[in-house]
């Protein structure tokens, strides 16, 4: 027997970074076990953090306490917000980051943190008795015993790395998969699921003619991902957008019978919101060009991620697609783009706390759970580290809900609704996005991370002063103004006078008036941060629409407040259809608010069970 910890976090991915530190942070001694120590945190596919809705978990995760936020803007190229041409309840933060330089301060990080140990190593098995773990055993023989453990795989499971009609048994980036642990999840019980992803070729910037393309620019002054960063980070690089042509698409189009993914070669199922080049040109016939961006790797940009333009095709097909490309015709890849297919679990084995519902103190997180993306793994790893080490404490578990967080939403659908291929958030699962928002996360969820324990004295004190600051502009904007400066305002931005006009909250709600606009032209408004004033300005702006979502969010609330039974039998129910009775009975929800989002489980079914309860009660 070699050692015992409190928890040991199987996996070094973003996952796996947050649940080892939220574990140690929260005075669990923790051992993070890693494949490779030179694939912690490391960028495997895209070279960027945040995205649409996965601005919004990376801040959250930075809310609870986190450290995706604070390493990515440590690492920043080129820091956009996207859709600013839409309402602001989908306007999501982006950034290009130096892949190498994110995994070495991550790196950093976890050596430095107290409680936290390191050992590069492969878990073969998990070791359980009488229905809780008590350790695992490594590819060295090793048994470590512990009382939780966290299973943060990423694709690394019995992975296999494919282009054309080569394959090799291989985790991405070429660093070595892991081998045995598929094995051991089967015989605790586990659905495996066979899922596939893919990434592109990377190229050499100098052999690119980057007049052809457009120059894509970073934005200034606004808000980062971390609260805790404090000097603007400066965009040190540009981005770049292209297209593909017919030409492109010809060569895809007579290789198909060499594609794996559709000769067969290819078993995992793909993600549909990110699919490869091949794909998109069979699936959309009808397009006669695809985007695709040009991303920086690092700082000194040599090495290109060509966003977009992902493929399996053998390795000729590919130096001809992208030869293709207008300003690709001398392009020179480093890397060739290739798929990887891995091995995952069915979440619907899941707890909402991300706990095995059959196996005490068995937690997952991450692409072993059948997401895709480091924002969503990054936010499992969060919850799954608290609620371990919860679970250590005999602490009442974290769940966040769908009207809290994207991670709240994120964990639902993937514990009630399941998922049968990659999963990948996305503004339109919130129901509830316009509270939801990129500007607000801290307002959201940092009293949250302070009662777990992860919220610093630091951060907490920034919070605080971020808060006081809105209630005093919160003041100021319910003053009135001279009227004829208020008429005079008004109508030269092309707004009437009327009624109160001169309440300055009345002006800002009309259509054609900014804070901005108040500030410059009214000089109201002085010392405070761009933030606050803009959130401040939505919440007035969109005060009606949020008003209307609370009324929603607490008819939702009092579903989700009427506990369910683990134990319960709904076969004793009369009036439930067969289905809702096999589907209750085999997902078990805690809620009738879980209950009622189960697939095949219909309204109907829901005012059956409301009624059964309600009989119940008053007996």
């Amino acid at each position: 027997m070699d050692g015992f910890y409190d928890a040991v976090v199987i996996g070094s991915g973003h996952a796996g970074c947050e649940a080892a530190l939220a574990l140690s942070r929260l005075n669990n001694k923790t051992l993070l076990t890693t494949l490779n120590l030179d694939s912690i945190a490391f960028l495997a596919c895209n070279p960027s953090i945040g995205g649409t809705a996965k601005g919004q978990l990376a801040s959250e995760i930075d809310a609870l306490g986190g450290e995706m936020g604070i390493n990515a803007d440590k690492n920043i190229l080129q820091l956009r917000m996207l859709n600013m041409g839409k309402g602001v309840a989908v306007h999501s933060l982006r950034a290009q980051v130096d892949k190498h330089a994110y995994h070495a301060t991550m790196k950093e990080t976890l050596e430095n943190q107290k409680n936290l140990f390191i050992k590069q190593c492969e878990v073969v098995d998990i070791i359980t008795k009488d229905g809780k773990v008590t350790g695992v055993k490594t590819n060295f023989g090793e048994v470590i015993n512990c009382r939780s453990i966290v299973v943060c795989t990423g694709v690394y499971l019995d992975s296999r790395i494919i282009i054309g009609e080569y394959t090799k048994s291989s985790g991405p980036n070429g660093f070595v998969n892991a081998v045995g642990l598929s094995e051991s999840l089967k015989n605790l019980g586990f659905e495996i699921l066979r899922f596939k992803t893919g990434t592109p070729a990377r190229v050499l910037s100098s052999s690119i003619n980057y007049n052809k393309f457009e120059v894509q620019e970073g934005d200034e002054g606004i808000q980062t991902f971390s609260y805790l960063t404090k000097k603007q980070p400066k965009n040190a690089c540009v981005c770049y957008l292209g297209y593909t042509n017919e030409k492109t698409h010809e060569i895809i189009r007579n290789n198909l019978s060499r594609a794996p993914m559709f000769s067969g070669a290819i078993k995992g199922v793909g993600p549909r919101y990110c699919p490869s080049m091949e794909d998109k040109v069979v699936r959309f016939s009808d397009k006669a060009r695809h985007q695709i961006f040009l991303e920086p790797e690092d700082k000194f940009c040599n090495e290109i991620y060509v966003q977009g333009f992902s493929s399996s095709m053998p390795v000729d097909v590919q130096e001809q697609m992208y030869k293709s490309v207008e300003g690709f015709e001398n392009v020179q890849i480093l890397r060739n783009a290739y798929a990887i297919e891995y091995d995952c679990i069915n979440s619907l084995a899941l707890l909402p706390t991300l706990e095995a519902k059959h196996i005490k103190g068995l937690f997952f997180a991450g692409q072993i759970n059948g997401t895709s993306g480091y924002e969503e793994a990054g936010a499992q790893g969060i919850i799954a580290g608290i609620n371990a080490s919860n679970y250590l404490n005999n602490k009442e578990p974290l769940i966040l809900r769908r009207d809290e967080a994207y991670i709240g939403v994120l964990i639902d659908d993937l514990v009630t609704k399941g998922t049968n291929e990659p999963y990948r958030m996305m503004t339109s699962r919130a129901e509830y996005r316009l509270k939801l928002r990129q500007d607000n996360a801290d307002i959201r969820l940092t009293p949250i991370g302070r009662k777990i324990g992860l919220v610093s004295d630091d951060r907490y004190k920034i919070f605080s002063k971020k808060l006081k600051s809105i209630e005093k502009l919160n003041k100021e904007i319910d003053k009135k103004i001279d009227s004829k400066i208020a008429k005079s305002f008004l109508e030269s931005h092309n707004e009437s006078f009327s009624g109160n006009a001169c309440v300055i909250r009345e002006m800002l709600k009309r259509s054609n008036i900014t804070i901005d606009l108040l500030c410059k032209e009214l000089n109201l408004f002085g010392g405070y941060s761009k933030q606050v004033l803009k959130y401040v300005e939505t919440e007035v702006k969109y005060e009606g629409y949020l008003k209307r979502q609370e009324f929603l969010i607490e008819q939702a609330k009092r579903n989700e407040d009427i506990k369910l039974s683990a134990d319960f039998d709904y076969t004793q129910i009369k009036g439930l259809r067969l289905e809702a009775q096999q589907k209750l009975n085999k997902f078990k929800p805690l809620s009738l608010g879980q209950a009622s989002r189960i697939s095949g489980v219909s309204p109907a079914d829901i005012s059956v069970l409301t009624v059964f309860l309600s009989l119940k009660k008053d007996k």
